[in-house]
């Protein structure tokens, strides 16, 4: 990866550096670089601007070089990739900063709340500081869909990786940059899942997030793809999870492992496979009949689930035991489906179909509580 970096010859440590990243934002660049420079201006400790351009191809280079040339305290940062993880991981290891933050170019989030973010930062009482739209004093214009989203993802990180910060994803962070290189080394991703991913490694490397409630406003110009941003952010939940539960961050085994984390692990898996399964079955059905597609499709995405819950749901890494425990996985299988096919032939010939169908889920969740037992006593237990 190459970068061009337009920064003042001087290495003078200033208190706040606030990075910009954007892709391809000729229209609202300028006059929002100008209105973050003005309002820091007001404040009472030194500062800078960086202009991180995600390898745009519209206008957003030129205009971010020509405010580098006449703004002092603007800089213009050139990467030839995208991904916001990527851009500020170039942008703060670069830094001579004491405090390192971004924000939106959008300006989503009031300026007001700036001061607030970065100062536990400077006096050294907190680590990390991040903005909050989901705090009771927080006043946020958005979407229902948005809302949603953004509410179910952070309680899909409390519920998985046992979180305590409230807003993962707002676009309005701070660090102190000594604590940086030690974050910098442990965290993965180049993209979106950056900002989760770092604060689920200061968490559980004991950091001190600073919690700041904001007034955001959604940019109805956004172009962020919500489904694979979403997709990205799963698959980065999965991996951390893995990682964490495994020993492989350095951050030492975090409470993943716990029943309930388990267990929506299991779950999640669950859904996975059945979409899975029902893609096998559709294929196998162009090559066979229904009974054998059905069998095909339901060996091959039982191997899934099995190597899914071994690797994500218990944590366990390695080949060796590989083999036992897909076989496990098969026998835990076999008795699921003795549960259910005994219900249903234990059925009497004369019961409603409502009823039938109740039986059967019954029969189903305690075939589905039994697996995950089983899964966390016998298959998996104690593997780790």
């Amino acid at each position: 990866m190459t970068t061009l970096s337009e920064r003042p010859l001087t290495t003078q440590v200033i208190d706040v550096e606030v990075v910009v990243p954007v892709y391809n934002e000729e229209r609202a660049l300028r006059a929002s670089v100008l209105a973050l420079r003005s309002y820091l201006q007001t404040m009472p400790w030194s500062f800078r601007i960086v202009i991180a351009d995600n390898a745009s191809n519209d206008a957003t280079g030129m205009i971010g070089k020509a405010l580098a040339q006449t703004v002092p305290e603007v800089t213009y940062l050139r990467l030839d990739q995208k991904g916001r993880g990527r851009a500020l991981r170039t942008a703060w290891a670069q830094s001579q900063a004491r405090v390192v933050a971004y924000m939106d170019v959008d300006l989503s989030t009031d300026l007001a709340a700036l001061p607030v973010l970065v100062a536990p930062l400077l006096s050294g009482h907190s680590d990390v500081a991040i903005g909050t739209r989901l705090n009771r004093a927080s006043r946020v214009t958005r979407g229902t869909k948005r809302e949603f989203i953004s509410r179910t993802y952070n309680r899909l990180l409390r519920l998985t990786l046992r979180s305590g910060f409230s807003d993962a994803q707002c676009g309005f962070k701070a660090v102190r940059a000594d604590r940086l290189p030690a974050l910098l080394s442990q965290v993965q991703d180049q993209e979106w899942f950056f900002d989760t991913e770092l604060l689920v490694v200061a968490e559980h490397t004991g950091l001190r997030i600073h919690e700041v409630p904001v007034d955001w406003v959604d940019d109805p110009d956004s172009r962020v793809d919500i489904v694979a941003t979403a997709m990205a952010d799963l698959r980065g939940i999965a991996r951390l999870g893995r990682d964490i539960a495994t020993g492989r961050t350095g951050m030492g085994e975090a409470p993943v492992s716990d029943a309930r984390g388990q267990a929506l692990r299991f779950i999640l898996v669950g859904i996975a496979s059945t979409a899975l399964y029902a893609l096998l079955y559709l294929v196998a059905r162009n090559t066979f009949d229904p009974v054998a597609a059905n069998i095909v499709a339901l060996l091959l995405a039982t191997a899934a689930n099995n190597a899914a819950n071994r690797s994500f749901t218990f944590g366990i890494s390695g080949r060796q035991g590989w083999l036992t425990h897909q076989l496990k996985g098969y026998a835990v299988l076999g008795v699921a489906l003795a549960i259910t096919t005994a219900t249903a032939v234990l059925l009497p010939a004369t019961v409603s179909r409502p009823w039938e169908i109740v039986a059967l889920t019954a029969a189903n969740l305690l075939a589905t509580v039994i697996r995950f037992l089983l899964f966390r006593t016998w298959v998996f237990g104690g593997a780790r």
